[in-house]
Order: C-alpha cells, then sequence, then structure tokens
C-alpha cells in the first residue's frame, strides 16, 4: 500500500519557521512529482510547492515564494517543506501529494496528483 506520512506540524508565532516532512512508504519505484498544499477551513485546496523526480520543475506558490523552501531527501524517502517568517495567513492543514507517473508534469494543481497524506497542522501561537 502507497501511503505519504506527513510530520513536522505544531504551534508557531508569527516570523518563526517549521520544518514539515513527508515520508514515502510502499513505492516499489520511485514516485514522480511531489508536492505541498494546504486548506483552511471552507477554501479550496492551494498549491504551496512543487518539485519532479531530479530536483527538478521546482515550483512555488507566489503567497510563499523566498519564504518557502522543498527538498528531496532521495535516501531517505522523504520531501521536506522548510518554512520560515510564518505569518498568521500560512497557518493551516498542510497535506502531501504525489503523482503515481514519472512522466506527469502537475504543478501545483492539486487535481492532478493521486496520492495524498493525511496532512499535518500548523497553528499560530500568539
Amino acid at each position: 500500500e502507497i501511503q505519504l506520512i506527513e510530520s513536522g506540524g505544531g504551534s508557531v508565532q508569527s516570523g518563526g519557521s517549521l520544518r514539515l516532512s513527508c515520508a514515502v512508504y510502499g513505492f516499489t519505484y520511485s514516485p514522480g512529482c511531489m508536492g505541498w498544499f494546504r486548506q483552511a477551513p471552507g477554501k479550496e485546496r492551494e498549491g504551496v510547492a512543487s518539485v519532479c523526480p531530479g530536483g527538478e520543475d521546482i515550483l512555488y506558490a507566489a503567497s510563499v515564494k523566498g519564504r518557502f523552501t522543498i527538498s528531496v531527501d532521495n535516501a531517505e524517502r522523504t520531501v521536506y517543506l522548510e518554512m520560515n517568517n510564518l505569518t498568521s495567513e500560512d497557518t493551516t492543514t498542510y497535506y502531501c501529494a504525489a503523482v503515481g507517473l514519472k512522466n506527469v508534469r502537475p504543478g501545483l494543481d492539486p487535481d492532478r496528483y493521486n496520492i495524498w497524506g493525511e496532512g499535518t497542522k500548523v497553528t499560530d501561537s500568539s
């Protein structure tokens, strides 16, 4: 069974930092592109950052560019999202997602990802 397990969420003050992790389990091969998304209650799921195999095609939402960094550790089969200078608008639930096929370039469109984690929550401690 393919699973994506997120971790690293927590409570953070404005201006603080967090690193989210997404561990990949169950793939008999490396997955295709992977991404981080977030969704606040009552709002649509928003693409935050994505990366494709080999570290290619890295994309960021305009709202996080320059503050967030996505990276991949192939040996650990883990995707990270380093988040700096967090604001209250960044506090919500974050989801990791993957595409099963390596020739698909989904960008930040959540509808093009077919494997999802359960999410990890980032809350405002202010």
